[in-house]
């Protein structure tokens, strides 16, 4: 059931931004009075072929799945009627060649913001940007970081959500700087901190980063009752166990279960002595931390999870909702919040700031659509707007064989006062292909890798 709902979601994500990036391209050209020969959803060999309208256009989908076209009428690929010579691309002026060109991108761009209007509207089910407690001797926690303090904001971008801080905070860590964020604790007192993302590595952006730097959502204040006890672990060789209640390491009493996380992460190899009740009486049981790399440096580790008092949790719900009109600029401005993160992701890629292990191609793609389907209808659409925006954005990229690679050519064209030579062309267009079947092969090694790594 799982591989047929990831299979039909990833098929209907594609049939639809496919067709509306096309039908973008199609009916500019028909504004444009272009004939039109062709629109195919997929490529390759028909499948469904109907041929309709005044011009017989074929309305086809073919085998592949993977994108889509529109053909059009046009002097340089094939010879064109003489009744039809007016109504080619190619005799079209430069400015409506560049309108059509553009259609398809912003015509995705449109689908994205109608989703996020659409889904605040409705109303975005989320968490707020509560924090937990920061780990010791972590960044955050020199930051000066507390316990249950809810960020408001990251540098001079306002967040309502975890999900919006996560991402603010990505686009920080992308640049390894010092970044502002203002927080405010349960008492409604406003503070100011300066979170260091220096230590951030390009390999971390592709894990967990805030993990990282001690970051991470409330989920419940950690008791000192153990709730998990992994077996083989330090914790389970020395005989602790589920239901222990901890007391005291090496002498010093424990308040929090911090306390004991930094003390055992700088005493690998180091015998504890654990103070801890077990039905009603107390016991001493001497642990040695298991010494574990982790971020590139070493730690002691136990093996032992905390059991979570979440009577707070509830309070960290939200949800995010706006009204008809004030959700049209909203929609807007997270479409060009996500389009200028993908084009920044993408030029840190270029120069090597981030890792091209966060190039996705079509499995991981179809993962996500498979996962987002099966946790419901709002879900899903965010994912859709989510990667319309990621097709608009790709087809803007100036590669011969994308849309910005026409629209390149258009530019010298303006600029020139002429066409680009026809060899130009064919030499830009196998370049252009060769890229991308680069970048495609690329996508495909590192959705394997995931499949197989996890």
């Amino acid at each position: 059931m799982t591989v047929m709902a990831t299979i039909l979601a990833f098929l209907l994500a594609i049939g639809v931004l496919v067709t509306i990036h096309e039908l973008g391209h199609y009916w500019a050209a028909r504004w444009c009075d272009v004939k039109i020969l062709r629109f195919s959803i997929g490529f390759g060999r028909p499948l469904l072929l109907v041929r309709r309208g005044a011009d017989q256009t074929e309305w086809v989908v073919a085998a592949l799945p993977l994108g889509g076209y529109v053909k059009m009428a046009d002097e340089r690929d094939e010879s064109v009627a003489p009744a039809d010579r007016l109504r080619a691309f190619n005799n079209k002026s430069v400015w409506q060649r560049s309108f059509i060109v553009l259609a398809g991108p912003a015509a995705n761009f449109l689908l994205a913001a109608l989703f996020y209007w659409v889904l605040l509207i409705a109303g975005l089910p989320g968490v707020k940007p509560i924090l937990a407690s920061p780990l010791p001797g972590s960044a955050a926690e020199v930051a000066g970081f507390r316990e249950f303090e809810r960020i408001t904001a990251v540098g001079d971008r306002a967040v309502e959500t975890w999900g919006d801080a996560r991402m603010a905070l990505l686009e920080q860590a992308v640049d390894r700087g010092r970044v502002g964020i203002a927080v405010e604790d349960d008492a409604g007192r406003r503070f100011h901190r300066e979170l260091d993302l220096s230590g951030v590595t390009r390999d971390d952006l592709d894990r967990d980063f805030l993990g990282k730097v001690g970051l991470g959502p409330y989920r419940g204040r950690a008791t000192l009752v153990l709730d998990e006890v992994a077996p083989g672990g330090a914790a389970a060789r020395a005989g602790l166990q589920v239901g222990d209640r901890l007391v005291a390491v090496d002498g010093v009493p424990l308040e929090r279960f911090d306390q004991l996380v930094a003390k055992v992460s700088i005493s690998a190899g180091q015998v504890l002595q654990f103070e801890l009740l077990r039905g009603g009486e107390t016991r001493f049981i001497d642990v040695t931390p298991q010494r574990v790399e982790e971020h590139g440096s070493a730690t002691g580790r136990i093996g032992v999870r905390p059991r979570v008092d979440r009577s707070g949790v509830e309070k960290t719900r939200t949800v995010v909702r706006a009204g008809p009109l004030e959700a049209i600029p909203k929609a807007w401005a997270k479409v060009w919040d996500m389009s200028v993160f993908s084009l920044k992701m993408m030029g840190r890629m270029l120069t090597g700031d981030v890792s091209w292990k966060n190039l996705s191609g079509p499995v991981t793609i179809a993962d996500y659509a498979g996962q987002t389907a099966l946790m419901g209808w709002m879900p899903y659409v965010n994912f859709l707007a989510l990667i319309s925006i990621s097709l608009g954005v790709l087809n803007l990229l100036p590669i011969p064989v994308l849309d910005g690679g026409q629209l390149m050519y258009h530019i010298v064209e303006i600029l020139k006062g002429s066409p680009v030579s026809e060899r130009f062309m064919q030499l830009g267009q196998q370049a252009g292909l060769a890229l991308l079947l680069g970048l495609t092969a690329f996508a495909f090694y590192n959705d394997i890798h995931r499949l197989l790594t996890g």
